[in-house]
């Protein structure tokens, strides 16, 4: 078997490439450029876009197994772009499984497609859509999950995980910037009331992905589903923030800036980029500020009864693993 990794040199990606390869798997990746780590994996590497539809192709043919992870993230950028990599790089990937017969299509989501700015507490893959976005980030994901969950069929499986704020050793996105902030001293809490999120460690979001391919088949309990990936331990936020940073000899974040001054920072930024045309991710966004102010952690059952998913690595081993000093 052969199995394709879009982002295969991801954060996420990786992983997935290194569990695939420890079971004995052929691994192909589909990324912008070379990554040595991948090479020293043994896997096949083609570069090119998600967006370039024979270089999708390309990728998918003679697979046996897909895992769209790739995608565009972030806060901030152009929505043209957004929809470019993660609403018609998605329907590639789609349109190449069919066309090359690939029987099962893992899809990385976001549970961002689900959040309406407001407290999450506990809810489960019943919650609807929201009728707006505040970044394109998570419209565009959102977009591209109707996408794979509509794709489900008997020629072609499909399953969507949502897996939550990953962090991890080799993390390359969110715990860089959370470092980078923190010693430029930016980092301030927002609002006095304690908020609760999930988060999930690398290997157990790797973990569920390949939890998923091997349950997923037609008209199986998996198939056409969407889940909730988590750690399944809700966590304060500003807690998990100031232990995260504790691994990178950092001292806590205790300023506190009120939420209402906080989003109106956020739209004095977002304004300010937008007027000079300027690229960079602003110093704070309104959807950043709502992220940090809210509650949004998830009933993970579904997952746990259908995949069997089981969080292997808790927040105290991942912490224990983590050395981010380097960053």
């Amino acid at each position: 078997m052969k199995a394709l990794v879009t982002g295969g040199g991801g954060f996420l990606g990786l992983a997935i490439v290194r569990k695939l390869r420890d079971q004995g798997m052929q691994v192909r990746s589909l990324s912008r450029r070379r990554y040595a780590s991948l090479d020293a994996l043994g896997v096949e590497q083609i570069q090119g876009d998600l967006a370039d539809f024979s270089a999708v192709a390309k990728s998918v043919s003679g697979c046996s197994l897909v895992f769209h992870v790739g995608a565009k993230a972030g806060v901030w950028g152009p929505l043209e772009e957004y929809c470019r990599i993660n609403v018609t790089g998605t329907a590639n990937v789609i349109a190449s499984c069919k066309a090359e017969g690939v029987r099962r299509l893992i899809y990385t989501s976001s549970p961002s497609v689900v959040f309406d700015g407001r407290d999450m507490e506990g809810v489960d893959e019943s919650v609807p859509y929201p009728s707006h976005y505040e970044a394109f980030y998570p419209q565009t994901k959102a977009e591209a999950e109707r996408l794979i969950i509509a794709a489900n069929g008997h020629s072609l499986s499909t399953v969507a995980l949502r897996p939550h704020l990953i962090w991890g050793p080799g993390d390359n996105h969110l715990l860089p910037r959370m470092v980078a902030r923190a010693r430029a001293g930016q980092l301030r809490r927002i609002g006095s009331k304690k908020k609760l999120i999930d988060t999930v460690y690398i290997d157990n979001a790797a973990d569920a992905h390949l939890l998923a391919a091997e349950r997923l088949s037609p008209n199986s309990a998996v198939a056409g589903k969407v889940y909730f990936i988590s750690q399944g331990e809700p966590v304060e936020v500003w807690d998990m923030v100031n232990r995260l940073l504790h691994a990178a000899g950092l001292p806590p974040v205790r300023k506190k800036v009120p939420l209402r001054l906080a989003m109106f920072l956020a739209f004095c930024f977002e304004t300010l980029h937008k007027i000079t045309g300027r690229a960079d991710e602003p110093r704070l966004t309104r959807f950043v500020v709502r992220e940090l102010s809210t509650s949004h952690w998830f009933n993970i059952g579904a997952a746990r009864r259908d995949l069997n998913y089981i969080p292997r690595v808790s927040i105290e081993e991942g912490l224990r693993r983590l050395n981010i000093r380097s960053f």
